[in-house]
């Protein structure tokens, strides 16, 4: 038979337990408040690899955005890889398009221009490769397939919400006729 935990000890486990709890919650609060309070943008993507064996049906998103040419980095040292780094969109047409590059994030934007954060995933010599970790987008099971055949076949585009704080939400994918 266990002996019971001394009320020291049970104090202490009723505190990680509640403090779990609201890492979980939290975690949950930020991302409704990212879609609730976030700014929408429009990016153009295509959808390629669309299975995981441990996770279901999900469509890696390669978007216009991820690869950039190194002409729209604003700094006078290189990125390195894994260097967190600052992208400026703005509206082009029905997508944003990125202007510019920056390893702080810019104070000052005009009002129909918005900063996403991503990482230097690759340096080439004449581009940047950046992930924004918007690149997963699971869908229900059995809609991976043709998800992508569609975006191969059409303009996909996805709705990106972006919170004041930084944090960034996938709420809608599109796929053109």
């Amino acid at each position: 038979m266990a002996t019971p935990l001394p009320q020291n000890h049970r104090r202490w486990v009723l505190l990680l337990v509640a403090a779990q709890m609201l890492f979980i919650l939290a975690v949950a609060a930020a991302g409704y408040a990212t879609t609730a309070y976030g700014r929408v943008v429009t990016l153009r993507t295509l959808p390629v690899d669309p299975r995981d064996l441990l996770y279901g049906d999900y469509v890696r998103l390669n978007y216009t955005i991820s690869q950039l040419p190194i002409a729209l980095w604003q700094e006078t040292t290189l990125p390195r890889r894994r260097q967190a780094v600052y992208v400026v969109l703005r509206p082009a047409g029905e997508a944003y398009e990125a202007v510019r590059v920056y390893l702080q994030e810019p104070t000052e934007l005009p009002p129909d221009q918005i900063v996403l954060r991503g990482w230097i995933e690759d340096r080439y010599r004449r581009s940047l490769h950046i992930r924004y970790n918007l690149e997963r987008y699971y869908v229900p099971e059995g809609k991976g397939k043709e998800l992508e055949r569609k975006g191969r076949q059409h303009i996909m585009l996805v709705r990106v919400s972006i919170a004041p704080w930084g944090q960034a939400r996938i709420t809608e994918t599109q796929v053109l006729p």
